[in-house]
């Protein structure tokens, strides 16, 4: 299995896929042909939401020069299935939303069990990619979460990588949420004895089965300090 775990793909405003860190040339080394790729929702009852998105996300994918021998959806509507068509498929894109939602989706599918035998490729948007760590920090992210006791901030994801990524830092690192900064008052009390990485859009991190790398500008979050560990271009091991 090959993983790019990205903060989001496309370039804003544009709807063409990133070409920063390389993104592109490495997944055209991999792609398979033929693409049976398979869209995995982020919320299993937003069925025109998860039929727009996987449309445009196979729009930007097409016009970028790869090709779908077919394209399927997993959400509500075929949830029944989901061994099947993950059987089937040789690209799965996990995609971006609301974390816990998503999760416990793919708790309710046993997607962590099914992709245990699974060779292809995945390719993780935003909540997709955090979803994708064995144990999900699942940072609040609406209103009401950040003070609800009854929040769970960690739960169990996919085993796919080890490594806790929050996504959009440019967008997220001076956002409140209920009265609370994002990062200093919420994620940094959060890592400490734990590490997450933020990423920005046209970052992400690339996992086989030899190694785990951050591609591109990123900053480490542990023990409740952020510092930054490496910059556009450039490439941090894990």
């Amino acid at each position: 299995m090959v993983c790019f775990l990205t903060s989001r793909m496309d370039v804003p405003d544009t709807g063409e896929l990133n070409p920063a860190n390389h993104f592109i040339d490495e997944l055209r080394l991999r792609f398979p042909d033929p693409c049976r790729a398979l869209h995995i929702c982020s919320d299993p009852d937003g069925w025109d939401k998860t039929d727009y998105y996987a449309s445009l996300t196979r729009k930007r994918f097409e016009d970028a020069g790869f090709a779908f021998e077919q394209y399927c959806t997993l959400d509500s509507r075929n949830e029944g299935f989901a061994a099947k068509l993950v059987q089937e498929s040789n690209l799965l894109i996990l995609a971006g939303g609301h974390v816990p939602t998503q999760n416990h989706f793919f708790v309710k599918i046993c997607l962590r069990e099914l992709l245990k035998k699974y060779e292809g490729i995945v390719i993780g948007m935003s909540a997709g990619s955090m979803n994708s760590a064995d144990e999900v920090y699942s940072q609040p992210e609406e209103e009401g979460e950040a003070i609800d006791p009854a929040y769970q901030r960690f739960l169990p994801g996919l085993n796919l990588t080890k490594t806790n990524l929050l996504p959009h830092y440019q967008e997220n690192k001076d956002e409140v949420l209920d009265g609370l900064r994002i990062y200093e008052d919420i994620a940094c009390p959060d890592s400490m004895g734990k590490t997450f990485y933020a990423i920005p859009d046209g970052s992400y991190l690339f996992v086989d089965a030899r190694k785990e790398e951050l591609r591109g500008e990123a900053y480490m979050v542990r023990d409740g300090f952020i510092k930054q560990i490496s910059a556009h271009g450039e490439v941090v091991s894990l």
